[in-house]
């Protein structure tokens, strides 16, 4: 299928074309027409398959020209995503008169403020810096025709889903509502039955599938050797780009300082940093400013990071749903990427999890060159597949090093 073939209007087919897509993906193949209908869409789909484009082409289309109040609303969980939903709509909309403008907080209120001053037909928001401007009068949600909830889960993870609530309260109840959500936990259905009619359901693939293109490892280590190992695999690895993820803030700190006193170019991101340094960070990475970026999981969903060759855990998440986001930012559009995750004795259970929410077992990889101390996963089972040390090497090289076990799906 081709994109003149959903109807849109000209200014949207100039604008993809510029933009260099060829073909719908499979999201957006779905989704399009759907929405052109006006329905309301539930929408799950691997990172990376062109999910904006799927509700932002049809959308615009529809809106169409320039008008009193916005029209479009699309509330996002955190400002990076904000703040690339905001970029991909400009980009859409490049041939209309429509204006795009965004709002959310760790800035001042000045820009923001007179933008919507000045009207503004698609408004991209995370929840509490919207309700700040509509206290103050400054938006009217009234109008809003076109109402879509991005990564509704994490919104709900992070506690946004009381803000979410009374926004759409606020908004028109003549609307087309679209919900993008990787997981649908209950609180999530009761939205849906709430905010939503009769919504039809889209699912690209499996929700717990991460993408084929990726090569999962996971690299047993004692906790003193964590860094070590790191210092290790980036020696080891031929990778362009690299994100590493760590849980805390403090950890994510810790391991930018170590990179750069052993001569990587890295940033760090986390919600800690000023929206002026989480920006520097994100642009210095895209553009190969940095070659590593270390990041807490306010990285891990949605982010439009291009060429990402590899992802490692520096600590493995203790949600499985985490571990598909993290790695999600590798293996985009069809690439391949490797998934590295480093493993100490307290991760085990955790890793079992992942494992059974992805239906695969991960290699268990050891660095030749480097000099391992004793730690029981290597020889107790206490990973849960047995002793490292009675299985036999199969001989495929790594990283640098061997893989113990063919990762085969369960059946």
């Amino acid at each position: 299928m081709q994109f003149h073939e959903f109807g849109l209007r000209l200014a949207l087919l100039d604008a993809v074309q510029a933009m260099g897509y060829k073909e719908p993906t499979p999201i957006q193949e779905q989704a399009i027409p759907l929405m052109l209908e006006g329905k309301d869409v539930i929408g799950s789909a691997q990172t990376g398959t062109g999910k904006t484009a799927a509700f932002a082409l049809p959308i615009i289309h529809q809106i169409g020209t320039h008008g009193p109040g916005p029209r479009c609303l699309i509330l996002e969980p955190t400002r990076e995503l904000a703040s690339q939903t905001e970029e991909s709509f400009k980009k859409f909309a490049r041939f209309t008169n429509l204006s795009v403008s965004v709002v959310f907080g760790g800035v001042g209120y000045g820009k923001q403020r007179d933008e919507l001053k000045a009207g503004v037909d698609v408004l991209v928001a995370t929840p509490g810096r919207l309700l700040d401007h509509i206290q103050e009068r400054l938006v009217d949600l009234s109008g809003i025709r076109h109402l879509v909830l991005d990564e509704a889960d994490r919104m709900l993870d992070m506690g946004f889903l009381p803000d979410v609530k009374r926004i759409i309260d606020r908004c028109g109840k003549d609307r087309q509502t679209a919900l993008f959500s990787a997981t649908i936990p209950p609180a999530i259905e009761t939205l849906i039955h709430w905010a939503m009619r009769s919504p039809v359901t889209i699912e690209i693939g499996q929700r717990r599938t991460p993408a084929e293109t990726v090569k999962h490892m996971l690299y047993p280590v004692a906790e003193k050797q964590k860094k070590d190992l790191l210092r290790a695999l980036l020696d080891h690895v031929h990778y362009e780009s690299v994100i590493i993820f760590c849980r805390t803030r403090r950890r994510a700190d810790d391991i930018e300082a170590l990179l750069k006193r052993n001569n990587h170019r890295a940033a760090a991101i986390h919600s800690d940093r000023s929206q002026k340094d989480r920006e520097g960070a994100l642009a210095g990475f895209k553009d190969g400013k940095y070659e590593v970026l270390v990041a807490t999981d306010i990285a891990a969903r949605g982010l439009d990071i291009a060429d990402v060759t590899h992802v490692i855990n520096y600590d493995v998440p203790q949600h499985p749903e985490d571990y598909v986001h993290r790695i999600g930012r590798t293996g985009r559009a069809k690439a391949t990427g490797d998934a590295l995750t480093l493993m100490v004795a307290e991760d085990a259970a955790a890793v079992r999890s992942i494992e059974r929410f992805i239906s695969q077992t991960i290699p268990r990889v050891k660095i030749e060159s480097f000099k391992y101390d004793y730690t029981a996963l290597f020889d107790d089972g206490k990973d849960g597949r047995g002793s490292m040390a009675d299985r036999k090497v199969k001989g495929v090289r790594l990283t640098g090093g061997y893989y113990f076990g063919p990762g085969k799906k369960r059946r």
